[in-house]
This record gives structure tokens, C-alpha cells and sequence, in this order.
């Protein structure tokens, strides 16, 4: 069996205040969440349960924001902020070390959540998400404002992308394709 990419930094410590690029992808990229005409995303139900989950991650996890974000026909992308949590004992404090990986587990609810409200509708469907996601570390202002500028401008360029082409994508997964996005290229 083939061993899977390791998709998160080796040591880093995901609970940490920061700001973090996410995206995530429905299974097999399905077009689950809508469609886009003349430039303008169009969510369909399904792409509005998915808005809405997205805006209210602040809701169930303490210390941590959303900023911009984009449900597109197959993925979401989005940029989470965990701020610094001031209060707290030492005990609390002591837990930092068992979640480190307070990112992946704010992806997990959200994906659980929205698969079970979905899955839940009348219909039938069988909604799932690609395993895992991908995610950017956002280290500067440039950075940062280069996701947002991608992130408002992303479906005025949906028809352009290679990426969105039914059965045309060189990536069967969202990771590998942002490094002019964050300036790295």
C-alpha cells in the first residue's frame, strides 16, 4: 500500500495563534455546492449549508475567527484565525501539548457536521469530502492579502482554471497549487 503525503508541517504546533489557509474539497470533486454564471457564484442548498457551517466555526471553538472565505461548486476555501487564549490555569495550559492539532480539528467538526446535515436532507444523496485538506500557514501581510484578493476574485475565474475542469485536473487533490497565490513563486 502506498503511504499517504504528509499534508501538515512536521513539529508545528497547529493550535498556535495565527492565521491559516484552508481548503477543503467535496469527494471526487463533485459540484455539490453550486454553480458559477458570469463570474458569480450561485450556492445551491447544499452550498448554503456549507456557507453557513463555515460562518459560524467561531460559534464552537473558543479563540478562533473566520476572515474571508469562498464556497465554491466543488470546494471552500477559507482563512481561520486562532487568536492567543490569555485566560486560563495552568492546568489548561498544560494541555497545549495533547492538541496541537486544533486546525485539523476545527476542519473535522466542520466536515462531520455539514456531511450529516446534508446527508440528513430528504433525497437520498450520499455526500462526502475528499480525505484531509490543505492548508497554508499565512507567515505575512502579503501573503494574507494575496489569499484574500484569490479568495473574492475566485469565481470570476472559475471558467480559466484547469483545476475545475471535469475530469481535466492534473491535482486529484487541493494540495500543490497555491504557491503564486501565497508568494512562493
Amino acid at each position: 500500500m502506498r503511504e499517504r503525503k504528509r499534508n501538515r508541517l512536521k513539529n508545528y504546533d497547529y493550535s498556535q495563534e495565527g492565521y491559516y489557509f484552508v481548503t477543503i474539497c467535496t469527494k471526487d470533486r463533485e459540484e455539490f455546492f453550486g454553480n458559477v454564471k458570469e463570474g458569480s457564484m450561485n450556492l445551491s442548498r447544499y452550498g448554503e449549508i456549507a456557507h453557513d457551517f463555515w460562518a459560524g466555526v467561531p460559534a464552537h471553538f473558543e479563540n478562533v475567527g473566520i476572515d474571508e472565505f469562498s464556497v465554491m461548486p466543488n470546494h471552500i476555501h477559507g482563512i481561520l484565525i486562532i487568536e492567543e487564549n490569555v485566560v486560563g490555569n495552568a492546568y489548561m495550559r498544560s494541555l497545549r501539548n495533547r492538541t496541537k492539532m486544533l486546525l485539523s480539528k476545527i476542519i473535522q467538526q466542520y466536515k462531520a457536521s455539514v456531511t450529516r446535515k446534508i446527508n440528513s436532507l430528504e433525497g437520498g444523496l450520499h455526500f462526502g469530502w475528499q480525505k484531509s485538506f490543505y492548508d497554508h500557514v499565512i507567515r505575512n501581510d502579503r501573503s494574507l492579502d494575496n489569499l484574500r484578493r484569490y479568495l473574492i476574485d475566485n469565481p470570476l475565474k472559475w471558467e480559466l482554471d484547469i483545476e475545475n475542469r471535469k475530469g481535466n485536473s492534473p491535482h486529484k487533490n487541493c494540495v500543490d497549487y497555491y504557491g503564486e497565490i501565497i508568494g512562493k513563486k
